[in-house]
C-alpha cells in the first residue's frame, strides 16, 4: 500500500480519509523522503554536462541546521535582538506613508515645471526678437546703439535665468515642506486606521474565539508533526535494534532451528497468492469491492497467516473485529474506559484499523499489509510478522512500554470484545 502509493505520489481520498493526523504527517514526512531520494538518484545519473551548470565563484546554497538537524526556522520578532512587533509595524506604516508622499509630490513636481516652463517661455521669444532688433539696429545704427542694445539684452536674460533658478528653489522648498505635510498625515492616518481594525476586532467575540483558535490549531500542528518525526525516528531506531538482536540470536541457534507453525503457514501462503493479485486488492477502493471482495480478500490472504486469532491457540482474539463502520466502533469503545482499543477490518479500504479511545476521544490507526507483515502505515521500519505480535508490543509489561505515538501515550490497555451474538467477524470463518 505504502509502496504503491511512494510509486504514484498519489494517494485515494478514501485512504486518506481511514489516517489519523499523526499518520498523515508521517506520510507526507516519507512522501518528501522519496522526492528527495529521487532528485538525488538523478543527479548520480546524469552527465557532469548535462547538470545544472555551477554558480558564479563555485558558490552553492545550504540549510541552515538547527539542534534537531532540522531546517533553522527564523520567525520575525522572536528572534534575539529583534525589534518588538509594535516597532516593526510602525516602521511599515512610516515607510508607506513616505512612498505615497513621495508619489504625490511626484506627481506635484511635474505640474509646477510645466507651470514654469509656459511662464518663461514667453520671456525667452522676447528675448528672441530683442535678438531680431539687434540686428535691424546693427544695420541702420550706428554701433555703439547695437552694443548697448546687446548689453541690455543679455541682462534681461541673466535677469531672467536668475529669477527662474529662484523660482526652481521656491517651489522644492514648498513641495518638500508638503511632502513632509503630508507623509505625517498618511502616518497619522494609517496609523488610526490601523488602531480601529485593531480595536474592532478586539471588541468582537467572534473575531477572539477564532483567533484564538486558529492559533490553537496551528500550535497543535506544528506539534504532531514534530512528534511524527520523533515517533518515526523511535520506530526506525527500534527496527534498527530488533534487527540486531534477531541476528545475535541466529548466531547462537543451531544449524536446523525450530520453525514455529505460524511461521510455515505463512510461508506457504505467501507461495500460493501472486504478488500482482496481492497489490491490485489491495488498492481498490470500497466503493469498488463491496462485501464480497473484502471477506475474500481476507480469506484467501489473511486467514492462512492466522490473522485474528490468539497466538498460542485457535481462539479468535477478543479484540478483533469484522467490518464495522467507525461510527460503530466509537460507540462500542464508549463503554469502555482509557485504554481500550480494537482492531478493525476497514469499511473503506482493504485492510485493518487499529481503534483506541484515550482520554479526549477516539483514535483510530490504520495498519499497512502490504509487506507481508503488518505496521502502522507509514512507519515500515518495524514491522510484525502477525496482528497479534503488533498488538503484544504496544501492550505495558514489566520490562518496557512501547506507545503507538509519543504525544498521545497510547498502550494498549483493554481489548474491546464483542456486545451481541453472533459477533460481527461470525460471516468472515463461516
Amino acid at each position: 500500500m505504502l509502496q504503491q502509493i511512494l510509486e504514484t505520489m498519489c494517494i485515494e481520498p478514501e485512504l486518506l480519509a481511514e489516517l489519523n493526523e499523526e499518520q498523515k504527517q508521517i506520510l507526507f514526512f516519507k512522501m518528501r523522503q522519496e522526492q528527495i531520494r529521487r532528485w538525488k538518484e538523478r543527479e548520480e545519473k546524469l552527465e557532469p554536462k548535462e547538470r545544472e551548470p555551477p554558480t558564479k565563484n563555485g558558490k552553492s546554497v545550504n540549510w541552515l541546521l538547527a539542534a534537531d538537524s532540522d531546517v533553522w526556522v527564523w520567525v520575525m520578532g522572536e528572534g534575539p535582538g529583534d525589534k518588538p512587533y509594535d516597532h516593526v509595524c510602525d516602521e511599515i506604516i512610516a515607510e508607506r506613508a513616505r512612498q505615497q508622499a513621495q508619489k504625490e509630490a511626484g506627481e506635484l513636481r511635474k505640474v509646477k515645471e510645466k507651470e514654469l516652463i509656459r511662464r518663461f517661455s514667453t520671456s525667452l521669444k522676447l528675448g528672441q526678437r530683442g535678438n531680431k532688433r539687434e540686428k535691424e539696429v546693427e544695420k541702420k545704427a550706428e554701433a555703439d546703439e547695437a552694443s548697448k542694445a546687446a548689453a541690455e539684452d543679455e541682462r534681461i536674460q541673466m535677469e531672467l535665468k536668475v529669477k527662474e533658478e529662484e523660482e526652481r528653489k521656491t517651489q522644492e522648498e514648498e513641495i518638500k515642506r508638503l511632502e513632509e505635510a503630508r507623509t505625517q498625515q498618511l502616518y497619522i492616518n494609517l496609523k488610526e486606521a490601523q488602531e480601529m481594525v485593531q480595536r474592532n476586532e478586539k471588541e468582537d467575540p467572534e473575531w477572539r474565539e477564532s483567533l484564538r483558535k486558529s492559533k490553537a490549531a496551528d500550535e497543535r500542528r506544528r506539534s504532531i508533526a514534530k512528534q511524527a518525526r520523533a515517533d518515526y525516528k523511535r520506530h526506525s531506531l527500534k527496527a534498527i535494534e530488533r534487527g540486531k538482536v534477531c541476528a545475535m540470536t541466529q548466531n547462537f541457534q543451531s544449524s536446523q532451528p525450530l520453525v514455529k507453525p505460524t511461521v510455515v503457514q505463512r510461508k506457504n501462503a505467501i507461495h500460493r497468492k501472486e504478488e500482482n493479485m496481492r497489490k491490485d486488492v489491495r488498492t481498490q477502493k470500497s466503493s469498488d469491492t463491496g462485501q464480497e471482495k473484502i471477506i475474500r480478500w481476507f480469506r484467501e490472504q489473511q486467514m492462512p497467516l492466522r490473522a485474528g486469532y490468539e497466538k498460542d491457540c485457535d481462539l479468535i482474539a477478543p479484540w478483533f473485529h469484522g467490518v464495522i463502520t467507525r461510527q460503530e466502533t466509537e460507540e462500542l469503545l464508549s463503554k469502555k474506559g482509557a485504554g481500550a482499543f480494537l482492531i478493525r477490518i476497514s469499511e473503506r479500504i482493504i485492510g485493518y484499523c487499529l481503534s483506541y479511545r484515550s482520554s479526549d476521544g477516539f483514535k483510530h490507526f490504520l495498519i499497512d499489509t502490504s509487506k507481508d507483515s503488518y505496521t502502522f502505515f507509514g512507519v515500515d521500519q518495524l514491522q510484525h510478522a502477525t496482528l497479534v505480535d503488533l498488538v503484544d508490543y504496544h501492550k505495558p509489561c514489566c520490562w518496557q512500554e512501547e506507545p503507538i505515538t509519543l504525544a498521545g501515550a497510547e498502550l494498549l490497555l483493554e481489548p474491546c470484545g464483542q456486545f451481541k451474538d453472533p459477533p460481527d467477524y461470525a460471516h468472515l470463518f463461516n
